[in-house]
């Protein structure tokens, strides 16, 4: 990854966790919700194709997708509703929750009761949201990884440190040293180095790797989106 692409990578955004169906009933009409992780505009399509193949006789299939970190592809079908009564709302919900990479169908059969434009908009929103609630919401938080590289006889401190550190330890490996793979929150790198270095009185071996997203529960995120 380029320098520049780093840069503008988002500390840390929503998505779904996954797949999420849920239906609800509104004035007779069956409304069925389902929602899926998606990061191409290839997958959504996909996603949305099979929803529609399987509800091949429901009376709207309609649906919207947001993908990239910086909402970069977004897409809305009304699927034959008037429009902007389906999938602009599916879709402003979808932002409104702050999910990224995330694709939603709502499903319609018709119940014999019209529910005029505001009612469609309400319904339509309250099918996203079952739906994204069925598939729960998750955030990917960025972090660093470095490598932290120490003699034995450091590695007693190091080890205790990390215990009540807020880095997460991918792997340890035993050779001539000791060398501790972490990934560190972005933001905290600086930190982190500075406390090794000063716990182990510079001696330890520090590398820094790429960065990447780590998924977390979102009730450990703060307000962010």
């Amino acid at each position: 990854m380029l320098l520049g692409e780093v840069m503008t990578l988002l500390t840390q955004y929503k998505t779904v966790a996954g797949y999420g169906e849920a239906e609800i009933v509104i004035e007779r009409s069956r409304f069925i919700g389902y929602a899926q992780r998606v990061t191409t505009e290839e997958e959504a399509a996909a996603f949305i194709a099979a929803i529609k193949k399987k509800h091949w006789d429901a009376t709207h299939n309609c649906s919207a997708f947001v993908i990239g970190e910086h909402d970069q592809i977004q897409r809305s079908s009304d699927d034959g509703e008037p429009s902007g009564t389906a999938g602009k709302p599916i879709l402003e919900c979808i932002k409104k929750n702050g999910c990224k990479d995330t694709a939603v169908v709502v499903t319609r059969y018709f119940g014999g009761i019209k529910l005029g434009a505001g009612g469609l908009v309400r319904a339509y929103t309250a099918g996203t949201v079952a739906a994204l609630k069925a598939a729960g919401i998750v955030a990917h938080v960025l972090h660093q990884a470095i490598a932290v590289s120490v003699d034995y006889t450091w590695w007693g401190k190091v080890e205790n440190e990390l215990r009540i550190g807020r880095q997460r330890v991918v792997d340890t490996v035993f050779t001539d040293k000791v060398t501790v793979h972490v990934l560190i929150p972005a933001g905290e790198e600086e930190a982190f180095v500075a406390g090794m270095v000063d716990l182990t009185n510079g001696q330890a071996e520090i590398v820094r790797g790429e960065r990447k997203y780590v998924e977390v529960p979102i009730e450990a995120v703060g307000d962010e989106g």
